[in-house]
């Protein structure tokens, strides 16, 4: 069983919305870059950015970050697939936001902030999810949310965008 809690005319204000906060919160002129986690995170990370750079007035330079290597929780996987890190320039003195497309235990934020690490040291991390389910495991907290959605550890939540071949629906749906 699966529900549409995010159809695609209110993903899309989600994501005006999103825009607008990450912007409010970083005056024009602060050297700013997202960076989605791969993979879900890549294509809220690259939706967003050019939205966030209307409203600023400039480009917002948007990478990508794998944090396969990272995780805590790799004896679990038998063959973990890696997939490109692109970071566009010199993190150091910049502020990052960080972008994932949900937020369940905080491992995989954990996991970038320790790969965003190894690549500079940025002057602030921002963490933007487009939904942020609960359930945490670490004191991990979104300064941006496309909506809080309260899960059971038996749901799965599905961010389906045109860009990954989607439809811009998210779903929940029953995993039982």
């Amino acid at each position: 069983m699966s529900a549409v809690i995010l159809d695609a005319a209110t993903l899309d204000r989600t994501f005006t919305r999103i825009a607008h906060e990450i912007a409010e919160r970083n005056v024009p002129g602060t050297d700013l870059v997202l960076i989605g986690i791969q993979r879900g995170g890549v294509a809220v990370a690259r939706r967003l950015g050019p939205l966030v750079g209307r409203i600023l007035g400039h480009d917002v330079p948007v990478g990508t970050l794998d944090v396969t290597m990272h995780r805590d929780d790799l004896e679990w996987h038998q063959l973990p697939e890696v997939r490109p890190t692109e970071i566009p320039g010199d993190l150091t003195g910049k502020t990052i936001v960080l972008v994932d497309d949900v937020l369940f235990h905080g491992r995989t934020i954990r996991a970038a902030l320790d790969a965003l690490h190894d690549l500079g040291r940025p002057r602030r991390v921002q963490l933007a999810v487009l939904v942020d389910r609960g359930h945490r495991e670490f004191p991990i907290h979104a300064d941006f949310v496309g909506k809080n959605v309260p899960t059971s550890s038996t749901q799965r939540v599905k961010v389906r965008l045109t860009e990954t071949g989607g439809d811009d629906t998210v779903v929940i749906e029953d995993v039982r």
